[in-house]
């Protein structure tokens, strides 16, 4: 007989383990009434005490901040689907210290702006008391102020190192890794093996600029070379013009595209014949949702940093296999059952793990209501979340001092249009090479 998922052993909560008060509902009605309209606060007073008694009993609202329409609907397709399979699979299994995740959803629409205006909604009218975020950087670092103003925990999915950085807070974390990581799990082994002499080419966008301010730190630290930065226009279509600017001896072109742009500079660099005089990286956002024989071979031989192997053998275990299966997709090309969609994979995890991070801090404080956030925070500050199915990326640590998560990364080179991965970055290698910037920890509440 074919076996299931595995099942998730879910730890008590420390509310559980607590002598119970033995009110009631109705027993809190009958005590608040008793007084009639013997003051003229009570009315106030019961609304207030009311509010706080369902949100400690009803179900805990999560907020996701998610790209559902826009330039980025291919990730926020699969971090809505990650994050539902996740809401499906906690709520089968008792919820969160035996309450209801409830899932609250808006779509942020790719853009800044909106997304902040979204998270408000998410915070004041859907009552989420955390929120899973966005893979969308703009969004993200839009989205971090208001989080903090609002006092609410905010998870990005998205790679900007600036949101655990110089724009994080004590509200701010990340379970997934960030363009320092990126450098730095893969950037040294790319200058030993790929090339000394660097182009950085990229949209005019934070992620992008980000992505060339730490691969140019580790690059030039390391004694190499890398030349001024080409961006690109988001609206761009014709590749061409910024194509011509790469310098003939670069020997590393490092591209940080997505989506359409993606696929625009992938098949206008092949027909240009680039990769024949230089080697061709990147990172697995440049690639994220789209199948490499689509692209028709153009991105052959490509060097990719994956936070998360497309391909299930290089991390064939029990967990991954049922995460797959709970997302619907295949074992090797990450394409999802009955369609040609493929998983973004390596940063859509996040919005499925972020939900049973959340659920382990919520259970570890005792966190009934907003009031105890300050003990949800403190617990994920240091959180160790071992490799299980909440946690089917891998074992990873969520860094107090700089709310970081410390992962296992993967170098994979683009072979017959499979992944294949060449090296493995543990999770302590990324640990030893990027030292916290930033203690937030330190930071009142």
């Amino acid at each position: 007989m074919a076996k299931g998922p595995p099942k998730i052993s879910l730890p008590k909560s420390s509310a559980e383990k607590r002598e119970r008060s033995g009110m009631t509902r109705r027993s809190f009605l009958e005590v608040a009434l008793a007084g009639g309209a013997a003051a003229s606060g009570a009315y106030i007073s019961l609304a207030r005490d009311m509010s706080a008694f369902a949100q400690a009993s009803g179900p805990i609202v999560i907020g996701h901040h998610c790209e559902l329409t826009g330039g980025f609907a291919s990730w926020g397709y699969w971090h809505n689907k990650a994050a539902l399979a996740a809401t499906k699979v906690i709520n089968e299994s008792g919820g969160i210290a035996g309450r209801k995740l409830e899932l609250a959803t808006e779509d942020t629409e790719s853009n800044p702006a909106a997304g902040a205006r979204k998270l408000r909604a998410l915070i004041q009218r859907n009552r989420a008391s955390f929120i899973t975020g966005s893979v969308h950087s703009g969004v993200m670092l839009a989205s971090i102020p208001v989080a903090t103003e609002m006092k609410t925990v905010y998870f990005s999915t998205g790679e900007a190192t600036e949101a655990t950085g110089e724009r994080g807070t004590r509200y701010s974390f990340r379970t997934g890794t960030d363009t320092y990581g990126l450098a730095a799990a893969g950037a040294p082994w790319a200058y030993a093996n790929l090339g000394k002499t660097w182009t950085i080419i990229s949209p005019d966008y934070a992620w992008g600029h980000s992505h060339y301010k730490e691969h140019k730190a580790v690059i030039e630290k390391l004694g190499g070379k890398v030349y001024d930065p080409i961006y690109v226009p988001l609206d761009a279509k014709d590749l061409v013009p910024y194509l011509a600017r790469i310098p003939q001896d670069t020997e590393v072109l490092f591209s940080v595209f997505f989506g359409a742009l993606s696929i625009a500079f992938y098949t206008q660099a092949k027909s240009m014949g680039l990769e024949k005089t230089m080697r061709m990286y990147s990172v697995s956002g440049t690639i994220e949702a789209i199948a490499p024989a689509d692209l028709k071979g153009a991105a052959e031989g490509v060097y990719i940093v994956e936070n998360f192997p497309r391909m299930l053998k290089y991390k064939d275990d029990e967990f991954h296999k049922a995460y797959n299966k709970l997302i619907g997709t295949d074992d090797v090309h990450a394409r999802e059952t009955g369609s040609d969609k493929v998983n973004a994979k390596s940063h859509s995890w996040q919005s499925w793990e972020n939900l049973f991070a959340l659920k382990q801090a919520i259970e570890a404080s005792g966190w009934k209501q907003k009031s105890d956030d300050k003990g949800a925070i403190e617990a994920l500050e240091g959180l160790k979340m071992a490799n299980s199915l909440g946690f089917a990326q891998g074992a990873k640590t969520l860094r107090k001092e700089d709310h970081s998560g410390m992962i296992d990364c993967y170098i994979s080179r683009i072979e017959n249009d499979e992944f294949h991965v060449k090296k493995k970055v543990s999770k302590e290698e990324m640990a030893s090479m990027l030292p916290p910037r930033y203690d937030f920890s330190k930071q009142p509440l």
